[in-house]
């Protein structure tokens, strides 16, 4: 994540109601944070040779470069109107949508943008653009899905990788900035493989295995407490699937937090089943962590 000061919160909008979302969640989140919110506009037709003035005689914000110009002037309307006096500015950059807000990512501080846009399938819970972004962004990214709630915790996913530590830190620093508890959910099926070649056994201890799932998780959470005292923080161990633990843990929270490949997954998925099943599954909006350079 890009800590410097002047490091913005970005929000992607396209005009549609998902989006809308998106700006009002991205600017109560810079205002937490005390960042600029800039609001960015993906405009697709320049590259596809679309004319984008309107043509002579039209009338008066005709022309898809003075809608596109319209989409990012409500967005702004619609954080300032959402949080006054943020510093706010708006810009339409010409590309395609997960491309433009990629490059974006490098110099934010968090990308903000919805479940859905315009030309999303109904059927599509979570659309391609905020699946590509989640799986490459330079920067932690939110997206605006399910319930919006000023209460309750922030749920953070912990598996025991080290990528758990630092969606660990990332949802203790925005809880305590919301004044919210900090909910640690480990879930875990059955004993797993420490090395390669590891055989699981057949049969176990339940007691002796919960034993050694609480160690993880409180491993995990080492140091929290001294970093952000002001965090109340609760503890889960579930014998669970992950994804259906996480997903009803969602359900009175008012975010999840995710790494963005968890342990156990191929190092080539880049963005790791558990994490993409809760971004289509979450009744929360669901932010998605990456690891360090």
């Amino acid at each position: 994540m890009n800590s410097a000061n002047g490091a913005a919160v970005v929000v992607g909008v396209d005009g549609s109601e998902p989006a809308t979302r998106a700006v009002r969640l991205a600017a109560r989140e810079a205002r937490r944070r005390n960042r600029p919110l800039r609001v960015v506009h993906a405009f697709i037709w320049p590259l596809l040779r679309v004319p984008v003035t309107a043509p002579a005689q039209s009338p008066p914000g005709a022309g898809l470069r003075n809608q596109a110009e319209q989409v990012v002037t409500d967005a702004v309307a619609t954080a300032e109107a959402e949080c006054p006096g943020l510093r706010t500015t708006g810009e339409i950059i010409d590309g395609e949508a997960a491309a433009v807000l990629l490059g974006e990512s490098p110099t934010a501080a968090l990308v903000v943008l919805g479940d859905r846009g315009l030309g999303g399938f109904a059927a599509l819970v979570v659309g391609s653009v905020a699946v590509q972004v989640a799986s490459h962004a330079d920067c932690p990214v939110l997206v605006a899905r399910g319930r919006t709630r000023d209460a309750g915790p922030v749920v953070v996913g912990v598996d025991g990788s080290p990528l758990s530590r630092h969606a660990v830190e990332f949802a203790a620093a925005t809880a305590s900035s919301r004044g919210a508890r900090l909910h640690a959910v480990h879930a875990y099926t059955h004993p797993t493989s420490q090395g390669a070649g590891d055989m699981q056994p057949l049969v176990y201890e339940e007691g002796r295995l919960r034993g050694e799932e609480d160690r993880v998780l409180a491993e995990t959470l080492a140091g929290v407490g001294e970093r952000w005292p002001d965090v109340p923080v609760t503890r889960e161990v579930v014998h669970a699937r992950p994804v259906a633990a996480l997903t009803a843990a969602s359900r009175d929270a008012q975010l999840l937090v995710l790494g963005r490949q968890g342990r156990g997954e191929l190092t080539g998925l880049l963005l790791g089943s558990v994490s993409q099943a809760l971004l289509h599954r979450a009744d929360c909006p669901v932010a998605v962590v990456r690891a360090p350079d």
